[in-house]
Formats: structure tokens, C-alpha cells, sequence
């Protein structure tokens, strides 16, 4: 199968590693030709220890690479995957395979990516022509994917051909694919836990040991599910791969960028500066005014999301949250976790 990454990111460049890997012909596309130029020389991305990129994979910045191909994946961070899918759009045609790898929610509009893509995609198409993407997401860091670590992940589509065709184009020994057609629970999962990571690291900037990530871990699991169930979502989604597989890994990885960046924030960084510090997109800081706001709309109770909302926008003290969220009024665990 020929595959376009779109993306030359570490999880656009993992993945056309692991797809090579398993023989499909691989193109990595970016908007960035100095980017391009690094990598190919390189073979190599330097957030990606250990991991060679093959050269039978291939490099082009034009986008109009995405018509030959048989399956195109998103890959860039979710604040360009409007834009990028504008620009694609034109070259892309039904029966090719879309997946979309970016987690996130746009905050003006409350859409998530994959829906997104299909607006794009679909402008000016009539109903014999509308193409699906495919959500793919789960516990799979990009570095441990690049070295073939074994991990898996869930295709989620309501098209139970996509998705059972994208199972089958990322399948591997080391990659176990799911499907699941609740794709709306699986992307604001996707979304939502890289802000309860950034509480996380929060809380290990702080100073706090492991029985307060656990906790807080637990508890912001509790609001995920709240929020997945006031929007129509299955239950049973966030307490699988996508919700409580991926929360575990990236509230606890330093892998993870959304938790280093927690950890810098607690320990006196402003967000931008935590950002910058980085160095890559933390995609709980773009999630966040989309968690809050959909919180507001379904009068969903999630107290860790306001308290990070506080901490990231208004500079409050992180120790004054976390005292604030320790002695609200005193609840019943499992009746709580079913409210709203």
C-alpha cells in the first residue's frame, strides 16, 4: 500500500517507520522543506533516540503527493490539521484510506479532528463520494514505536470497512490494532488525557510523590467520563485503550511532553515558558479551552480541568488548586463518578 505521512514530526516519522517496516511504501510530506532536507540527510529525527528511518522512505513538500497515494495520514499537530487538510483536499479521492493521528478538539469550534478532516475533505462532494477518516489512537509513544516496542492501539470509525481496513494496513507483531465505531469517545479521550497529564507533571513539579498522581490520575479519569457521557459517548470507551491505556502513559512517561511540561509549570515556569522549554507542541495547553468550554455547555462537573485552566491562564499557585481540590465537600466515589 503507498502511504503519505503528513507530517515529518515524531509521530509522523514513527509511524512511517513502523509502516515501512511492514512493507508499505511510504512518503513523509511536510510544509517545512528544511525539515525534509534534515531528515533525509539524516536519516534520523532527533527526538527519535536510536531509531534509523529507512531509505526507502521517501521525502516531498509538494502535496499534491497525496493523489497517488492509497492511504494518507495525518500526522501534524492538531492546530495545523485544518490548514492541512484544506491543502489537501484537492488531491485526494474516494477509496483512498484518511487516518488521522492528531488528538485534540479545536476551541472555537468544538470539532474533533477526524471531523474536521471530513469537512475539508468533503466540501463539494456528493453522498456517493464522502470519505471517512479513521481515528487511530491509543498508548503508543512515538519514540517506542520508532524502536518497535509492542504496544496497541484502537481504528475507530462508524465505516466498519475503514476501520477494519486500517487494522489490517498498521497490524504487526509488535502493533495489535482494535477497532471501536465510538470515534467521538476515543478522540476526546485522545484530547482530554493530555490535559490530565499536564496535571500530572503538575503535581510532580510540586514536589508530590506517586500516591498523588494516582490519585489524581484516577479522579481525572472520573471527569473524562463524565464529560464522555453528558456527550453521547460509550462509557466503556474510556476505560479502555484510548482512555485510561493512553491517561496511564502519558500522565506518567517522561516520554510524554504534555507531563514534562506539567513538571516545569509546578515548578514555577509560566506555560509559554514550559513550552518553549520543551520544544514541541504540548497539545494540552491548545485542548484545554475546549475541555473547559465543553464542561460549561453540558454543566459537566470536572474540578482538576478548571484548576489547570487556572493554574495555565490566570498564573494561579498550583499548591492553592490542589488545596482547593482536597477539601471540596466530602462524596461518595462511585455515586460521584456517575454524576455529572
Amino acid at each position: 500500500m503507498k502511504t503519505v505521512i503528513l507530517g515529518g514530526g515524531t509521530w509522523g516519522v514513527a509511524m512511517a517507520i513502523h509502516l515501512n517496516r511492514i512493507g508499505h511504501e511510504v512518503v513523509i510530506w511536510s510544509a517545512l522543506q528544511s525539515e525534509l532536507d534534515t531528515l533525509a540527510e539524516s536519516h534520523a529525527h532527533p527526538n527519535l533516540k536510536g531509531a534509523v528511518i529507512p531509505r526507502e522512505i521517501g521525502f516531498d513538500a509538494d502535496i499534491r503527493c497525496c493523489s497517488e497515494a492509497d492511504m494518507v495520514v495525518f500526522a501534524v499537530p492538531s492546530v495545523f490539521v485544518r490548514t492541512t487538510a484544506q491543502r489537501a483536499a484537492p488531491y485526494l479521492h474516494y477509496g483512498q484510506l484518511l487516518v488521522d493521528l492528531a488528538k485534540g478538539i479545536e476551541p472555537d469550534t468544538y470539532m474533533t479532528m477526524s471531523q474536521i478532516i471530513e469537512e475539508q475533505v468533503n466540501l463539494g462532494r456528493d453522498d456517493r463520494d464522502r470519505m471517512h477518516c479513521v481515528a487511530l489512537s491509543g498508548p503508543t509513544h512515538a519514540e517506542e514505536v520508532a524502536l518497535n516496542l509492542p504496544t496497541a492501539i484502537v481504528s475507530a470509525s462508524p465505516d466498519v470497512q475503514a476501520r477494519n481496513a486500517v487494522m489490517q494496513a498498521f497490524s504487526s507483531p509488535t502493533l495489535r490494532v482494535y477497532t471501536a465505531n465510538d470515534v467521538l469517545g476515543v478522540e476526546l479521550c485522545g484530547a482530554l488525557k493530555n490535559i490530565m497529564a499536564l496535571a500530572a507533571g503538575i503535581c510532580c513539579g510540586i514536589g508530590y510523590g506517586d500516591n498523588a498522581k494516582a490519585a489524581l490520575i484516577t479522579r481525572g479519569m472520573a471527569e473524562m467520563a463524565r464529560l464522555g457521557r453528558a456527550m453521547g459517548c460509550d462509557e466503556r470507551t474510556f476505560w479502555g485503550l484510548t482512555g485510561v491505556g493512553d491517561l496511564i502513559v502519558t500522565a506518567t512517561s517522561l516520554h510524554s511532553r504534555n507531563n514534562r511540561a506539567g513538571m516545569l509549570i509546578g515548578q514555577g515556569m509560566s506555560a509559554a515558558e514550559a513550552a518553549k522549554s520543551v520544544g514541541m507542541v504540548v497539545e494540552g495547553l491548545h485542548a484545554l479551552p475546549a475541555a473547559v468550554g465543553l464542561a460549561n455547555r453540558y454543566g459537566v462537573d470536572m474540578p482538576i480541568v478548571m484548576g489547570v485552566r487556572e493554574i495555565v491562564e490566570d498564573g494561579a499557585d498550583p499548591k492553592d488548586i490542589v488545596i482547593r481540590l482536597m477539601t471540596r465537600e466530602s462524596k461518595n466515589e462511585a455515586l460521584d463518578s456517575q454524576s455529572k
